[in-house]
């Protein structure tokens, strides 16, 4: 028997990085599945074309392009912003099919606040100046979860919980530390600049909510979705409220709707760049 989805109305999710090893597709799916939202901004880094070379597309990451699709075919407005591992999608900034829509930016007024949502990436030095450092630190990153994978398998058979390397090395390390706090910052400032009350980011998988305020005493809301690698997060926007929702703490889905993977890396399917996108257009075609 389908469970009664939740009503809520505005869904804000990025970082799901579809195509590598790390994106936890089967959790966002089983979350996706559990809400009906007016409004579904998907704020970056969706689907990682940065890594397509790998030939990894697991079905259940094919199954989050589905119930995306799916939604908007029912009536939800969907919104695909675009970040740096998703640029490609740039260029089609202001394309729309139904409910379905591509942008680079995207603005709102709730509860007449002025709300940007934008990826993030345009504050990040790294990928302004070096964008080759940041795509060998993409692949680095993923190499990482490939081995964090590893580590959980030998967890789980010892009956220990699930460890993230890379949540630990940007909790602890200075440079990671410092690095968050400046992007959160240089947001918040272009946020003032542009005159906006609330600013919604994803890019740095931290999710976050709290107010910012610059060296003249001026004030915005600052919040970020989080991503769906490592804290499995979005924003969600209801009765006029903001809430960070975090999967592994939602007690309306049972545990057996919530097992981990245990480490594993389940239903491979290796398609080149040709193959994947013909697949994803015969997805379009169905809605």
């Amino acid at each position: 028997m389908n469970k009664k989805r939740r009503k809520v109305e505005l869904v804000v999710i990025s970082d799901v990085h579809l195509g590598t090893y790390g994106s936890q597709a089967r959790e966002l799916n089983k979350y996706l599945k559990s809400i009906q939202p007016k409004t579904l901004i998907l704020n970056g880094d969706i689907v990682d074309f940065w890594q397509f070379s790998k030939r990894y597309w697991p079905n259940s990451h094919m199954k989050v392009v589905k119930q995306v699709l799916n939604m908007a075919s029912k009536g939800t407005k969907v919104i695909y912003i675009t970040g740096n591992h998703d640029e490609t999608l740039r260029k089609f900034d202001g394309l729309k099919m139904g409910n379905f829509r591509i942008a680079n930016q995207y603005e709102l007024k709730l509860n007449g606040q002025k709300t940007w949502f934008f990826h993030g990436d345009i504050l990040d030095f790294t990928m302004q100046y070096s964008p080759w450092l940041a795509r060998i630190g993409a692949i680095s990153y993923d190499a990482l979860i490939i081995l964090n994978l590893s580590i959980n398998r030998i967890r789980a058979f010892f009956g220990k919980g699930k460890v993230s390397l890379s949540k630990r090395i940007k909790d602890n390390v200075k440079s990671a530390v410092s690095f968050i706090n400046s992007f959160e910052q240089t947001a918040a400032e272009l946020g003032i600049q542009k005159k906006y009350d609330l600013i919604v980011c994803g890019h740095i998988h931290q999710p976050t909510d709290k107010l910012i305020t610059d060296k003249n005493g001026n004030s915005v809301r600052y919040l970020n979705s989080g991503d769906w690698v490592e804290n499995l997060s979005s924003l969600e926007y209801d009765k006029e409220k903001w809430r960070i929702y975090y999967f592994n703490e939602d007690d309306s889905l049972d545990s057996s709707e919530k097992e981990s993977l245990n480490g594993e890396i389940p239903d491979i399917e290796e398609l080149n760049n040709k193959e994947l996108f013909q697949k994803m257009l015969s997805e379009f075609k169905k809605f």
